[in-house]
């Protein structure tokens, strides 16, 4: 089997994109789109028509919500789990706005016939999201926390009840390469493979069963230095570098018996744990800044064309 069939035998393979074709080609469980990936899409021909239809909606707002919904649509006949889709990161610091969003996407899913229990809602990891998280989940809207840096804020994702977190690997270790001056890392001493491996051994040991999904690979030698991890969400050029590689897989992380408690993380400890970590502090509102400029380029692409 090449890597990426063994891959697969011990990890649950998402694939980070919103092509048709390279969904079709590496056939992945699930699949998760963010405004970058989106955007992204929105110039691939398979969508031309979804694209023209949200032109002639008149208002972008709607325009937006509607061809992020319809792509998800699509990629729901491609994979049989979940398609996650993510609100506006603008919304990112006010959790009821951010549970508005979430029901709606989640009514304008059910317009096309598909159940809530096929999609995620993505929201960023701030206090809000994981406060917004914890009021969707309890009402059966399963959440994906994404843009997650540090362990306090995959705690409080998990104390929270969602279903799923992404870990940021490669966005963790571009910035421990760029503090350093480090040209590159060994898959074991890679600051973001160790952040994930973490996280991981910290679920298990305490008995989270939210899903650990890594995300944001730069290399193949990253993704093989997670294999066992419940998810990875894998961009189509990496699923293909290791579609080509025969070489063994070695399964990287295991499952452990839960051991141990700890109490629930406060506002304050979050907040201050943010503040304390130069990297997550910077990489989330990076991120956040990073899809909300997507988005607006959506904006002008939809105006422009309109």
């Amino acid at each position: 089997m090449n890597a990426l069939e063994q891959l697969k035998q011990m990890t649950v393979v998402v694939a980070d994109t919103g092509d048709l074709e390279a969904i079709r080609q590496y056939q992945p469980q699930d699949c998760t789109t963010n405004p970058s990936l989106i955007l992204k899409a929105a110039g691939l021909s398979g969508y031309s028509h979804l694209l023209d239809e949200a032109r002639a909606l008149g208002d972008v707002e709607t325009a937006i919500d509607q061809l992020t919904v319809r792509i998800g649509t699509e990629l729901t006949r491609l994979v049989p789990g979940y398609v996650s889709t993510e609100v506006d990161a603008r919304l990112s610091f006010d959790a009821d706005a951010m549970i508005e969003k979430a029901r709606h996407l989640i009514a304008l899913y059910a317009e096309q016939g598909v159940g809530r229990g096929r999609i995620l809602i993505k929201l960023a990891t701030t206090w809000e999201g994981v406060q917004a998280a914890r009021t969707l989940e309890a009402e059966g809207i399963r959440c994906n926390l994404t843009l997650v840096f540090s362990q306090e804020q995959a705690v409080a994702a998990a104390q929270a009840g969602a279903y799923l977190i992404s870990p940021f690997v490669g966005r963790i270790t571009d910035w421990y390469k760029k503090h350093t001056g480090t040209a590159d890392y060994a898959p074991d001493q890679d600051p973001g493979v160790q952040s994930v491996r973490g996280i991981y051994r910290h679920f298990k040991t305490h008995g989270y069963p939210t899903v650990v999904m890594g995300a944001s690979f730069r290399s193949a030698a990253q993704v093989r230095a997670l294999a066992g991890c419940d998810r990875l969400t894998v961009s189509p050029a990496l699923l293909g570098e290791l579609a080509a590689d025969t070489a063994p897989l070695e399964q990287a992380l295991t499952p452990v018996p839960a051991t141990a408690t700890e109490p629930t993380l406060t506002e304050a400890d979050f907040r201050w744990a943010l503040a304390a970590n130069p990297m997550a502090n910077e990489k989330l509102a990076e991120g956040i800044r990073g899809f909300h400029e997507d988005t607006e380029k959506l904006r002008a692409l939809l105006r422009a064309q309109a």
